[in-house]
């Protein structure tokens, strides 16, 4: 194909792909436009006589809840530059959409992340774009103002399990397999060196991260490393009974009391309590509070964020 004709057909392929009106908000441009780079390099790839790039991580949204979904099944979901880079897009599409609510990730198949892919390592395919990446994802999850839940089964180790330190609410199936093991690999933990320690205390954290001990889920349970335990099978009502606890709590509320969590960890108490009054007259004069007084008042649930939000995939 000459110049001029490749440009003839990238123009016109552009042009056909208006923004459609359910996108057009700031959250919807950047989910839209994450969906369109897909497009346009599957177009290009088909163009070229190669297969169309596959999605490695897919991004949906439903009645307030964004769904970030690994993708790699037949590769237990295992880490490699483009995943990180999905990871990364989507977690900070849901930071910025208002009508998200709550994160779930999760798994395709039959484990939710087997940790770094070590075809891609051995071929010298990790370097400092995927640890970027790695670290923008995880950065998100944990500081967006919002819930972040994971969901862990099958095999959840290496950066599996540093995916879900990153993530508010860890749920686990009874027949995960939850570990690390970076440094066995010759790696640093990277995601787990931040987070693990504050989960489990340092003893705890030292024996999983040195060591590279597996621990069984009943006692992940036990020392705090994930909030639920549940069979498989109870999966789903235990994931919707969690969900239905997020919607029952005020955003504002939840966004302020998990960011002074985090920050009482490093911050001078005192300012700490300081910073801790400012945002609570602030949440007394929201119409949250003023649902939530109506709620007391009529005898019933606060209904703090509308079911039946429109879908949007990406």
């Amino acid at each position: 194909m000459v110049p001029a004709q490749a440009s003839l057909r990238k123009s016109r392929r552009l042009r056909c792909m208006a923004v459609p009106p359910e996108f057009l908000d700031t959250p919807g441009l950047l989910a839209y436009g994450a969906r369109r780079r897909a497009v346009v390099a599957d177009s290009d790839s088909i163009a070229n006589g190669s297969p169309p790039v596959e999605q490695t991580v897919t991004y949906a949204v439903r009645d307030g809840i964004a769904w970030i979904t690994l993708n790699r099944p037949a590769l237990l979901n295992a880490l490699n530059r483009q995943v990180t880079a999905e990871l990364a897009d989507h977690a900070e599409a849901a930071a910025a959409d208002p009508e998200v609510l709550a994160v779930v990730v999760r798994g395709a198949g039959r484990a939710f992340c087997s940790g770094m892919d070590r075809t891609a390592l051995a071929a010298g395919d990790i370097r400092a774009a995927f640890f970027r990446n790695w670290t923008r994802a995880l950065g998100t999850l944990e500081d967006m103002g919002k819930l972040a839940i994971c969901v862990l089964h099958g095999h959840s180790i290496g950066g599996g399990l540093q995916l879900a330190l990153a993530c508010d609410i860890r749920i686990a199936t009874d027949d995960a397999v939850i570990g690390l093991g970076a440094t066995r690999h010759g790696l640093i933990p990277d995601g787990a060196v931040l987070r693990l320690a504050r989960i489990v205390g340092l003893g705890r954290a030292k024996a999983l991260a040195l060591l590279n001990d597996e621990i069984a889920p009943a006692d992940a349970l036990a020392i705090g490393l994930v909030t639920r335990v549940c069979a498989p099978a109870d999966l789903d009502r235990t994931l919707a009974a969690v969900l239905d606890r997020c919607r029952a709590a005020a955003p504002t509320a939840t966004a302020h009391t998990k960011r002074l969590l985090h920050e009482s960890f490093h911050r001078d108490p005192r300012t700490l309590i300081e910073e801790m009054l400012r945002l609570q007259d602030q949440c007394m004069t929201t119409p949250e509070m003023e649902e939530a007084n109506a709620a007391w008042q009529e005898k019933r649930e606060a209904r703090y964020f509308p079911p039946g939000g429109r879908e949007r995939r990406s």
